[in-house]
């Protein structure tokens, strides 16, 4: 499978940039998943619901499943810091591309999602000067970039361009699970 993330600060796009080119890497016959990081508590089932209920009773682990879709949901006893390698491990092996939502200080190859508005005053920095695992940038204002840069600079409002790009140097972009342990 091959992996890029997406890193940004909240409000930059990332999440509509992913929706987006999700169709666009199908329309070539590919198979997506996503791994998103949530900053925030979670949930995925809500009260009244069997897993909720099974949860709620002190289980584990819940998996549902239908014909259609699977669920699982893990508790876990004490807070635990998941990495994005113990996420991508969880994946069904079958897909193509997997597209990272979050985990900015990964060691995952990336494209940078960067807003010109959403530049504050240095309290939010882009990532690509001194992150060597930024591989392009996303934005809607590549005249205002803080620093030059030669990386691919891609407009964020033009996924299947984005995707376009993943497609020609898929191979930059194959998870080698023996690279990170």
């Amino acid at each position: 499978m091959k992996v890029i993330g997406f890193a940004g600060y909240s409000g930059s796009g990332k999440t509509t940039l992913v929706e987006q080119l999700i169709p666009a890497l199908k329309l070539h016959g590919q198979r997506v998943s996503v791994v998103k990081h949530a900053h925030h508590k979670f949930d995925i089932d809500h009260p009244g619901k069997d897993t909720y209920r099974h949860r709620e009773a002190g289980a584990f682990e819940v998996v549902v499943a239908s014909d259609r879709r699977l669920a699982l949901i893990r508790e876990f006893e004490q807070p635990s810091q998941l990495s994005v390698h113990h996420l991508l491990a969880e994946l069904y092996e079958g897909v193509d591309w997997v597209l990272v939502e979050g985990f900015k200080h990964s060691d995952l190859l990336k494209i940078e999602v960067w807003r010109a508005d959403q530049e504050g005053t240095g309290e939010r920095p882009a990532r690509y000067p001194n992150d060597g695992f930024v591989v392009g940038i996303a934005t809607d204002s590549g005249e205002r970039l803080p620093e030059p840069t030669a990386l691919p600079i891609f407009d964020l409002n033009q996924p299947g361009a984005i995707a376009e790009w993943l497609l020609q140097n898929a191979d930059r972009f194959e998870y080698k699970v023996e690279h990170y342990g």
